[in-house]
């Protein structure tokens, strides 16, 4: 696929009016995306688990206008309340998707979104709420154009998601996504993700992913200018290397179910990901003091305990726990026994691999 084939006939007929929810899950990398090229082009390939719990329901309602509008007319809701502050975000996403979804200023659109964890809990809802808004643009779509399957629907919903976050295109479907071009999967793309093809072993299913809310506060440099810095970056080329390294790696892991080389890989990536902020310039530190210290009470818990449990990191002070379906208990319990005191107010969600987004209702004329 390239980008023209997600281009709409802009002569088709456009329903009146209409209603669709769409409920779309967060993700995590296990080797992650650092560094992008103009147009949210990934510099290297990454891979994901979707997330089951931590989630973004959105609601669309379109009604259409007289005459198409010189601007794109929609008012936002969050969590019931008018949020004008996020408006830039959509607009600018708008924009970007405007050349593919060309009906956008034939409606005036009302978005309601409200995420199932708290919006203040220092999980980022960026990849879940424009997941959400995408699948829910395509369902009107859909209706425009029944013709079209449900891979390239889901494709499409991902490159749409791509455009407003770049990791929201590894929340459409699950429960392992890979994305960007990868010479192991000729399918991969860099302008969606796509299903993992190969063999997962028992023992990657039913994965779990507890989150220790670690800061629940705004993080000193975003993801936007995070990004920006692998541009100019002294180890940036090593770094791109690396994850195509890694994701050949996980290759044999996930089919092998070899635990222990999982644990290497996927908290090298984390530790990796925080390497490349601390030597960019300007540098900058996103982990928290008791981001280490829950480091290393794991590192001593699974040096004791043999329990295959490790951790990673997205671009925060929050810490991701994974461990598979048959340590759960014992997980769980050292969470609450050593870890939990190192979270901000005691918080923390338990989640798991989920099978991707889900279409809550539709109503149209």
């Amino acid at each position: 696929m390239v980008e023209n084939d997600f281009v709409l006939n802009s002569t088709l007929k456009l329903p009146l009016e209409g209603k669709v929810s769409w409920k779309a899950p967060s993700n995590i990398a296990l080797v992650k995306y650092w560094g992008k090229k103009e147009n949210q082009i990934p510099a290297n390939p990454s891979i994901s688990f979707t997330l089951d719990a931590c989630t973004t329901r959105t609601t669309l309602s379109y009604s259409k206008l007289n005459r198409a509008s010189d601007n794109f007319s929609f008012d936002l809701f969050f969590e019931g309340k008018k949020k004008e502050d996020f408006k830039p975000k959509i607009n600018t996403f708008f924009q970007r998707i405007e050349k593919y979804i060309p009906f956008l200023k034939s409606y005036h659109f009302k978005i309601e979104t409200s995420n199932s964890f708290p919006h203040s809990s220092g999980i980022a809802s960026s990849a879940s709420g424009m997941a959400a808004l995408a699948l829910c643009l395509m369902s009107i779509e859909k209706q425009i154009n029944p013709q079209i399957k449900n891979t390239y629907f889901n494709q499409k919903a991902s490159f749409l998601a791509r455009l407003g976050s770049g990791s929201a295109c590894r929340s459409i479907e699950g429960n392992l996504i890979q994305w960007g071009d990868y010479k192991a999967i000729p399918e991969s793309s860099n302008l969606f993700g796509v299903k993992y093809p190969f063999e997962v072993h028992p023992n990657f299913k039913n994965f779990h992913d507890t989150i220790l809310l670690v800061h629940k506060g705004q993080k000193t440099v975003s993801s936007t200018v995070g990004h920006e810095l692998m541009h100019n970056h002294p180890f940036a080329q090593e770094r791109f290397k690396q994850a195509h390294t890694n994701l050949d790696t996980l290759k044999e892991v996930i089919s092998s179910g070899d635990l222990e080389k999982f644990i290497e890989v996927v908290e090298s990536e984390a530790l990796t990901l925080h390497a490349m902020m601390m030597t960019s310039l300007p540098y900058f530190l996103l982990m928290k003091p008791n981001t280490l210290e829950i480091i290393n009470r794991i590192w001593s818990f699974r040096q004791a305990t043999k329990t295959p449990i490790c951790f990673t990191l997205d671009a925060g002070a929050n810490v991701h726990i994974l461990y598979p379906e048959k340590v759960k208990e014992k997980a769980i319990q050292f969470i609450q026994d050593e870890l939990v005191a190192y979270c901000e107010n005691g918080h923390y969600i338990c989640d798991r691999i989920g099978n991707g987004a889900k279409k809550i209702s539709s109503s149209e004329r």
